[in-house]
């Protein structure tokens, strides 16, 4: 099933394999790495947008969708489904092109995208845990109405810094 959410200054579609170049083309950044997990590869080249693509395609339902200004994929957002007694939970994930921040550009995805996910896969709960120094993608989370649940002190490790979380949520 295709999904295409049209937004204000971006839309939120499925992937496609002509997604790939741009794709990599805005991965490919240093600044974009070092605030995802480390399954993010880096650098990010052609053949890992490809690789991610071909992977999430044979998802049904998918849930990794890309970002897109002017036809062009400039970044991606997904949710994590979770099991057993969380599986009407889903952890969200997105990142954009280092040239696409400040726009308001996520806030408007992570909006979308969680609407979406609550309709559609009949969720009750959308979380995300940014690291508590990415003030951008905390204050994006507020934005599209995501609530502060608490810091998770200690919990992460990324490029050999051990880093804070902020748990936040969004309910049905």
């Amino acid at each position: 099933m295709a999904v295409e959410l049209t937004l204000a200054s971006c839309s939120v579609r499925t992937l496609r394999a002509a997604d790939a170049e741009s794709m990599a083309q805005h991965a490919n950044d240093r600044r974009v790495w070092v605030q995802l997990r480390d399954r993010f590869p880096h650098p990010y080249a052609l053949a890992d947008a490809q690789a991610f693509i071909d992977l999430i395609s044979r998802e049904d339902p998918c849930t990794a969708f890309a970002i897109v200004v002017e036809e062009n994929c400039i970044g991606g957002i997904g949710l994590e489904r979770q099991h057993d007694v969380h599986r009407l939970t889903a952890e969200l994930g997105y990142w954009l092109g280092c040239e696409y921040w400040g726009r308001g550009i996520a806030s408007q995805a992570i909006v979308a995208v969680s609407g979406w996910a609550f309709e559609a896969l009949k969720l009750q709960r959308v979380f995300a845990q940014p690291y508590a120094d990415n003030f951008a993608s905390c204050r994006a989370l507020e934005k599209a109405g995501f609530a502060l649940e608490g810091t998770l002190r200690r919990s992460a490790i990324k490029d050999g810094v051990v880093r804070d979380q902020r748990m936040y949520a969004r309910l049905q």
